[in-house]
This record gives C-alpha cells, structure tokens and sequence, in this order.
C-alpha cells in the first residue's frame, strides 16, 4: 500500500469520492451529510490523500482541512474489498503526521453513529468523544470526536 498526497480532481478519485458520497447517502439524510466537493478539497490549506494498492489502483482517501493550530478530518473512506487491510488505520497516521508537520496540534472530526466501524478505528487510535465543533449543529446522526497531537501524531492524550 501506498499513501501520498494527490490532487483530488484526478478521474479515478473523483470515482472514489462519488462511492464515498454514495455510501454516505445510503446511510443518512441529506441533512446529516456534511460533504465537501472536489473544488473544496483542492484548495490551499487541504491535505487531501490518497491510499493505492501495488497495482496503483485507488483504494482509500481521507483528507484534514487545516486551521490555524487544529484541524478537520474529512472524507475518510475505504473501498469495501479493502476493508480490513489496514488501509483506514494507515492513512488516519499518515494525516496526522501531515497535519502535525503543518501546525495541527488538535484534529476534530464528524462522522455518523451507523459507521461503527469507523468509530472503532478513530478510538483505538486515540480520538475521544467531544460535542458539535465550528459550524456544525448536534445532530441525533453525528458523533463529534478529537485527538491532541501536542505529544506527535501517534500520541493519544
């Protein structure tokens, strides 16, 4: 596997996105999405990557949209046949010591109570549950989670 930043108007992860937007939209109401577009991840401050196989093909995207000392964690998704590779586990390292290595000392995220798999991955590395941050509203749908980086990416406080 191999993971890098990428620009996320490339064909192949504009695929991707759009499975990760279906699988959201499968899962909840379109209030309770809270997706940002190709456009939106492309721009300066957004650290957008992805996750490919030896083959090249990709399989995983994730993305921290940075703030001044925090960031948002956005977009994480894995392609059903590469769940339970590693893959999920392997790009949430790779972000935050990308985050961390731009200023992040704090990554916050969103992401929905029927994703249980996903909240595994974000407590057993280190996220802890938090109420709604920036414009987001409570949501009956969302869990609201954060991670301290001050003692460096793979620390959980």
């Amino acid at each position: 596997m191999r993971i890098a930043l990428e620009h996320p108007a490339r064909p192949e992860v504009m695929a991707l996105i759009g499975e990760l937007d279906a699988y959201q939209s499968s899962l909840y109401p379109a209030e309770s999405n809270h997706f940002i577009d190709v456009q939106a991840l492309a721009q300066p401050g957004v650290l957008f990557a992805v996750g490919r196989d030896a083959q090249g093909r990709a399989l995983a995207c994730g993305a921290v949209m940075v703030q001044e000392g925090w960031g948002e964690l956005k977009r994480m998704f894995v392609r059903g046949q590469a769940r339970g590779q590693g893959f999920g586990a392997a790009l949430l390292a790779y972000l935050e010591t990308q985050a961390h290595a731009r200023g992040c000392r704090q990554l916050m995220l969103e992401t929905g109570i029927r994703q249980p798999e996903a909240l595994r991955l974000y407590e057993r590395h280190g996220y802890r549950l938090r109420g709604p941050f920036g414009a987001y509203a409570e949501d009956p749908l969302s869990v609201f989670m954060q991670k301290d980086l001050t003692g460096g990416p793979g620390a959980a406080q």
